[in-house]
């Protein structure tokens, strides 16, 4: 998953979408108040023959979080991708990017925000077989009129950044399917739009060319922070890289949330389906399911510190130098009879596996289902920010949605 920073909520969305309806047919108005009375895709095609593709959608995304929109074949989630840029125009609905209407763009008005504020990768790559490479990822700039030694200087500088210097002269028919997306997607940075469209960008690839896109879009994301509007039919692809998932089910949205939220609370039938089978300790970070159940002990001196051990007869030791480890009662009680008014010593903690906030549950069930104890999670300057049993850990992966 992304670190983008998504956390402050309270912003004004880059992009909001309310009350979208999209109907596909030549008299496509006049099927909302059938809409409206509660009637169904269904009901409306085989009344009117007009195919409901979008019902009813609203959304925000925040400015720099990977929003994906996923469903199976069908659901909507193409359609909804193209009314972004407004490639599809809307039967009824307001679509805002930074406040604006888009719906209000001149036809000059609406070249400019295409050519400037958003970009496109397509599944199929969608580059021109008679340009070169350099070409290709330039073609945006040209459309901009951006002169040509600046724009191809620009396009060396992308193609480097998604791994592909040195193919600058090679046509789009010599690359492999996976260097043929990272073309796409150096054409859509190239030209400094805020906003990225990728529209089941890397489905066209076999399952490792794919996994190194994820992780590429993911790398790229760290550096640049744009807003992406990915579209994909597979969950895991979802979980991986999207900062909040919405799941669209016959043109209708069945839930927006965070991947955790999702794969623990699914909203109905439809988006349990789509978890059950999700492997959750390699999507759920740790940070999730910590608890702060295991008590601190600051003070140095031993007695002091078995009085303030709890009932469990274990905690961690933290002072002003850092994390310890951890304290039980047996060895405390072992060291105070040698040393009755004595300090706690180095021999007196013991080590104990430490965990980060972001780790993954995977990276932590060896550890957690091993010890006797409940793991110390750490923040990056080593402190304690809470603990993990193996009772959360066991209860979250065998977690079965009612």
């Amino acid at each position: 998953m992304t670190s983008t920073n998504i956390n402050n909520q309270v912003a004004k969305p880059l992009i909001e979408i309310n009350g979208l309806y999209k109907v596909f047919g030549p008299k496509e108005k006049s099927i909302l108040p059938l809409l409206e009375t509660g009637k169904n895709k269904q009901d409306v095609l085989a009344e009117t023959g007009h195919t409901v593709g979008l019902r009813d959608i609203n959304l925000d995304v925040q400015q720099g979080e990977i929003f994906v929109i996923m469903g199976l074949s069908g659901s909507g989630k193409s359609t909804l991708i193209r009314h972004f840029n407004r490639l599809i125009d809307p039967t009824a609905g307001q679509i805002k990017v930074e406040g604006e209407d888009i719906m209000k763009l001149s036809k000059n008005e609406l070249i400019e925000f295409r050519r400037h504020k958003m970009s496109m990768v397509f599944q199929n790559f969608g580059l021109m077989p008679h340009r070169t490479v350099l070409e290709n990822v330039a073609y945006g700039l040209q459309i901009q009129k951006v002169p040509k030694k600046e724009r191809s200087e620009k396009a060396v500088t992308w193609l480097e950044t998604v791994g592909l210097a040195g193919y600058e002269e090679q046509y789009p028919g010599q690359l492999s399917g996976g260097q043929q997306q990272r073309v796409g997607l150096a054409r859509a940075l190239c030209t400094d739009a805020e906003i990225l469209l990728m529209d089941e960008a890397f489905s066209a690839l076999d399952p490792l060319i794919r996994s190194e896109m994820q992780g590429q879009l993911l790398e790229l994301q760290e550096k640049l922070h744009k807003t992406i509007i990915f579209i994909t039919h597979d969950l895991d692809e979802a979980l991986r890289i999207g900062d909040r998932i919405a799941i669209l089910n016959d043109g209708v949205v069945s839930q927006i949330g965070t991947p955790v939220d999702i794969l623990l609370n699914p909203a109905d039938d439809y988006v349990e389906a789509f978890v059950k089978d999700v492997n959750r300790a390699r999507a759920v970070p740790v940070k999730t399911i910590m608890k702060q159940s295991v008590p601190i002990i600051k003070s140095a001196n031993l007695a002091e510190a078995i009085a303030k051990l709890p009932k469990q007869g274990y905690a961690f030791y933290q002072n002003e130098s850092g994390f310890h480890g951890l304290l039980t009662r047996k060895k405390l009680e072992a060291a105070i009879k040698l040393r009755p008014e004595g300090n706690i010593v180095p021999e007196d903690v013991t080590e104990i596996p430490n965990l980060m906030p972001d780790m993954l549950l995977q990276e932590a069930l060896s550890d957690s289902l091993t010890s006797d104890y409940s793991l110390p999670v750490l923040d990056e300057e080593g402190r304690y920010v809470g603990d993990l049993s193996s009772e959360s850990l066991a209860e979250t992966l065998e977690y079965t949605p009612e």
